[in-house]
């Protein structure tokens, strides 16, 4: 089976490289950026700038080969690549939800960034909490106990 996907559109920040950007939305807390989205796809923007958040589905472009057992940024000790966001993944698909400051023709302004500059937009969706589990049934893990780890956490050349 071949899978094919082609981008929509390319996420700019202000992240030349992977190592020092932070590794989670939660730490990126005021980093803008703007997502450029194809001119063929525009008409798909139509009614989104009424949603405060959207889900960044793309491509993590700079991951080669793949890891599936990796030790995390937030951790130290190794953990199954499903069990983390660590990026060398067999699909190398990255998910993010952001801020969305206002739609522009084709271009999205963004705010809570954490990707690189240059990553290619797979697909956005609109973040509606009522869509998501009620936080009643949220486990997270070996994440458990941990103090809000992404705040301070930046990126390094582990996955280089």
């Amino acid at each position: 089976m071949t899978i094919t996907y082609h981008p929509i559109g390319t996420i700019h920040t202000p992240f030349k490289s992977r190592e020092g950007m932070p590794i989670q939305p939660t730490g990126a807390q005021g980093i803008r950026g703007r997502v450029e989205i194809d001119p063929a796809f525009e008409a798909g923007l139509d009614d989104l700038e009424g949603f405060s958040h959207v889900f960044l589905l793309y491509h993590l472009h700079l991951s080669d080969g793949h890891s599936l057992t990796v030790t995390p940024f937030m951790d130290d000790a190794p953990r199954g690549v499903f069990a983390t966001r660590a990026p060398r993944r067999p699909n190398p698909i990255g998910l993010s939800v952001v801020r969305l400051v206002r739609v522009a023709g084709p271009t999205l302004h963004i705010e809570g960034v954490d990707v690189v500059d240059g990553t290619p937009l797979l697909d956005l969706k609109p973040y509606i909490p009522s869509l998501n589990p009620p936080d009643d049934t949220v486990r997270i893990g070996w994440l458990a106990g941990k103090d809000n780890p992404t705040f301070d956490v930046r990126s390094d050349d582990r996955f280089s």
